[in-house]
């Protein structure tokens, strides 16, 4: 089948992506997540260098970026499984974007740790296949738990990014320009979830994801 278009020229259709196709871009996605090789496609905000920042600020800076790009692992692993998952190839896309904008989150934090001296967290092979398996499983439920789970998390991640915001030096605006335009970004995939059609999350299971993030944040801090 071809597309009618200027005489001569022949357009052809691009062709669907399939579920196999976006099962190797997954595993390709989680090879890069923990390789730490994540590029963005965005400049990052304030790429100025921070002056200023004693030892104990640099020291907490790079504790709560550690934790940042946790949060980033796992939502790469979440949003390649919901993708994965997606009944109908719109709400994949949407997935996918939402991927490439937090790949873009990732790739800031890799940057902004390796400025602070600070390591990423030992633990993110973990992190990653523990998110991808809770986002294989809110997309098996359905495209609007699935949507209702985005909702939720992203709600949850941007209040903590607020909290971050009050606890980063007020010297080190590098890593609060990065964490603002975070911020801002969830909270708009959170709105086009919403919008989307979400199903929202009974409290019990709102309850149950905030204790995990606690407990992933809490360790993710030190390790």
């Amino acid at each position: 089948m071809t597309l009618p278009t200027a005489p001569g020229l022949l357009v052809y259709p691009r062709p669907q992506m399939t579920n196999i196709d976006t099962g190797l871009q997954a595993i390709d996605s989680a090879l890069r997540t923990l390789s730490g090789v994540a590029k963005a496609r965005r400049a990052r905000p304030l790429a100025r260098e921070s002056a200023g920042l004693s030892v104990a600020e640099r020291r907490l800076s790079g504790a709560l970026m550690r934790v940042n790009h946790v949060g980033e692992v796992c939502a790469q692993g979440l949003y390649q499984a919901q993708a994965l998952t997606a009944r109908t190839p719109a709400l994949r896309r949407q997935m996918l974007a939402a991927a490439q904008e937090e790949t873009d989150h990732l790739a800031w934090t890799e940057a902004r740790l390796r400025e602070l001296d600070a390591r990423p967290s030992l633990l993110n092979p973990l992190w990653y296949g523990g998110a991808f398996a809770l986002g294989l499983l809110a997309g098996r439920a359905g495209d609007g738990w699935s949507l209702g789970f985005v909702v939720e998390t992203e709600r949850q991640v941007e209040q903590h990014l607020a909290g971050h915001l009050t606890r980063l030096p007020e010297a080190d605006a590098a890593s609060r320009a990065i964490v603002a335009q975070m911020k801002a970004d969830e909270a708009a995939h959170g709105l086009a979830a919403q919008q989307s059609g979400a199903t929202p999350l009974p409290a019990p299971m709102r309850w149950a994801m905030r204790f995990a993030a606690k407990l992933m944040t809490m360790t993710a801090h030190r390790i």
